[in-house]
């Protein structure tokens, strides 16, 4: 997968401007005190954990804008599973280009390449079921293109990228709808949803038990979102929904609740969704370091 796949070249260089300026300000004053303007270096970038890879265009690209003669060469691919100790990527050039761009790339990178590798680590736990791990929206602002395409490197899918591109109902729609009409039901927001959403656009509502779980499958949407349901109750949602001969054209997703350590039986219960918001929010930054070798 390439970055330009979920970004545009000018809003990358945007990005990265905006970066590197918050970094160096009006000018990096220490290494323009101490390091000769023609000193070149080399270096390389190391991981000290074992890590999913993500971010090294980027990274390269921050270079490049600081001095366009700076050779980056990856040594490891986007995406590839990688040991502590491995060398990701070699770098040779004016010192202080490098050393003004070491922070804003490395940041880049460990951030990434930490949502990837959490990623990954959901992605194995379910590879015996067909379930995909899906990313949400609990992204930080201005980077969610980034962090989306780290989810995909890791093995996972995206979900929808902004309020645009799906219709999501969740449980603050429904209240405000339930507010201001008396009476009004999950199955009848369903029925609007049906009659008032866009043509080829998929639908997917959030119940929050088995109740307004079966109102929603008389008008099923093409996603029914079980909202922090425990195990026996999204065992029994899987059960309605196959008993209704609805398996594959709704399927159901799990949000709330899901870690490591329970979303293996979730899979296993027969779901075809389960989206984390963890994957962005709450991703650790992978340990690297960029070390000068000469």
């Amino acid at each position: 997968m390439s970055l330009k796949n979920k970004l545009s070249e000018y809003a990358l260089q945007d990005l990265i401007r905006n970066a590197l300026k918050e970094d160096i300000g009006s000018g990096d004053v220490t290494t323009e005190l101490l390091i000769p303007k023609n000193r070149v270096i080399k270096a390389v970038i190391i991981l000290k954990e074992k890590a999913v890879v993500a971010g090294l265009e980027i990274a390269q690209k921050v270079f490049k804008v600081i001095d366009k003669n700076i050779q980056f060469k990856a040594i490891s691919a986007d995406g590839s599973g990688e040991k502590p100790g491995k060398i990701i990527a070699k770098i040779q050039g004016k010192a202080g280009s490098i050393l003004s761009g070491e922070r804003t790339a490395l940041n880049f990178l460990s951030h990434l390449s930490g949502i990837a590798t959490v990623t990954r680590s959901f992605v194995n736990e379910v590879k015996p079921y067909k379930a995909k791990i899906m990313d949400t929206r609990k992204t930080i602002p201005g980077l969610r293109e980034l962090e989306k395409y780290a989810v995909a490197l890791g093995g996972g899918c995206n979900h929808r990228m902004g309020l645009w591109d799906a219709v999501l109902v969740k449980d603050n729609h429904i209240a405000v709808l339930k507010a201001g009409a008396r009476g009004i039901n999950i199955k009848d927001i369903a029925r609007l949803v049906k009659e008032k959403k866009p043509k080829g656009m998929k639908t997917d509502i959030e119940v929050r038990n088995l109740k307004e779980f079966q109102e929603v499958l008389e008008i099923p949407p093409d996603i029914i979102m079980l909202d922090n349901m425990d195990i026996s109750q999204i065992k029994k949602a899987v059960a309605m929904r196959d008993a209704q001969g609805l398996r594959p054209k709704v399927q159901i997703e799990v949000s709330g609740g899901v870690h490591l350590g329970n979303v293996k039986i979730i899979a296993k219960a027969g779901v075809d969704i389960i989206s984390i918001g963890a994957l962005t929010h709450s991703a650790k930054a992978v340990d690297m370091s960029l070390e000068v070798t000469g």
